[in-house]
């Protein structure tokens, strides 16, 4: 049973942490549903465990993409060229929402929050090139809550970091740009790393070549957001292309099975991005524990968020020695990153 107050400043904390600066309609709508006890009531439909805001900011967005007739959707500049001001929207979005109220609930009961936000491929790209850096061996990678495996093809974009350079896939038809703060400059390496396998495990699969579930995750990016669009666009056409093994399972559980499988000669690299704050934390502690068995018989490399804090870790084990590492601040979306480790390699390899 969901808890009025706590929803209410859930939206609170969205708007001010998640929205601010980055969405205007998101960031104001949230502050007035925070205040609004009906569509408080509509948002406990939501599956416990899911990020509630966007999955309702989702749920709307899906029905006005998928053609729903309202006022509403003159305030969203993914629907038209031309948005009214987002200061105005909020009586329209909760007409909306009382409208398709039963629409949305069932959204809200069955849909899970599965962004892929490919832009994280910017602070991952670093990440395992200094993977690669200590084992020298091509990376076998498993990615836990993968959605639609857009992440575990990394290494088929290009980078640019506020220079002339660029890394990665330079033939790739989609460059992923972030600024990088701070002093330290990460290990960039002018060509990506080998990889030799790409295993994506979620409870829910998304097929993008099922228009429905492209769709969804076509919602879940924000209105004002064009440019995550566009990379999503992008890398959903080198999915549909690419051999990217995706299993629907719980990762965690099934993480030793597919770890048994790789060769010796692949580094094994887990990886996830914001999906940590869906699970619980006994779970989090059973993974931790998961890779630690694995520590006991082979090099194996976790790359993650959300666990302990917010921050991008990395932890590994070489030659049976733990090694526990913070190794960036990130922007939610991927726009900037503030790497912590120093660099002593030449950054164009």
């Amino acid at each position: 049973m969901f808890n009025t107050e706590v929803l209410s400043k859930t939206f609170l904390t969205f708007a001010e942490r998640e929205c601010k600066g980055s969405s205007l309609l998101y960031e104001y709508l949230s502050k007035k549903i925070a205040s609004n006890e009906t569509l408080l009531e509509i948002c406990s439909s939501a599956r416990e465990g899911q990020p509630v805001p966007n999955l309702l900011f989702g749920a709307v967005h899906y029905l006005l993409l998928n053609g729903k007739e309202h006022p509403l959707k003159e305030y969203y500049p993914s629907i038209v060229n031309n948005p009214k001001l987002f200061n105005e929207s909020f009586e329209d979005f909760k007409d909306f929402c009382l409208k398709y109220r039963n629409e949305i609930e069932s959204i809200l009961k069955t849909k899970l929050v599965q962004t892929n936000e490919v832009r994280r491929c910017a602070y991952l790209y670093p990440a395992f090139c200094t993977i690669y850096e200590k084992a020298k061996k091509p990376l076998a990678l498993i990615e836990i809550g993968t959605s639609a495996g857009l992440q575990l093809l990394w290494d088929k974009y290009s980078y640019s970091y506020g220079q002339k350079n660029i890394y990665g896939n330079k033939d790739s038809k989609l460059n992923i740009s972030a600024e990088i703060k701070g002093e330290n400059i990460p290990i960039l390496h002018s060509t990506p790393p080998p990889v030799s396998t790409r295993v994506g495990i979620d409870l829910n699969i998304v097929d993008l070549k099922n228009e429905e579930e492209h769709l969804w995750l076509k919602s879940l990016i924000w209105p004002e957001h064009k440019e995550r669009l566009f990379m999503f666009e992008e890398a959903a056409s080198y999915v549909k292309d690419g051999s990217v093994h995706l299993v629907d399972g719980d990762g965690i559980s099934l993480l030793l099975e597919y770890v048994e499988n790789i060769p010796e000669d692949s580094a094994i690299c887990i990886f996830h991005t914001h999906v940590a704050n869906q699970i619980s934390l006994e779970m989090k502690k059973r993974l931790l524990k998961t890779v630690e068995t694995i520590g006991k018989e082979r090099d194996v490399f976790h790359i993650y968020n959300n666990v302990q804090d917010r921050f991008l870790h990395l932890d590994y084990y070489l030659n049976h020695i733990e090694s526990q590492n913070t190794i960036a601040a990130t922007d939610g979306h991927g726009r900037w990153f503030e790497w912590f480790l120093k660099n002593e390699l030449p950054i164009t390899q």
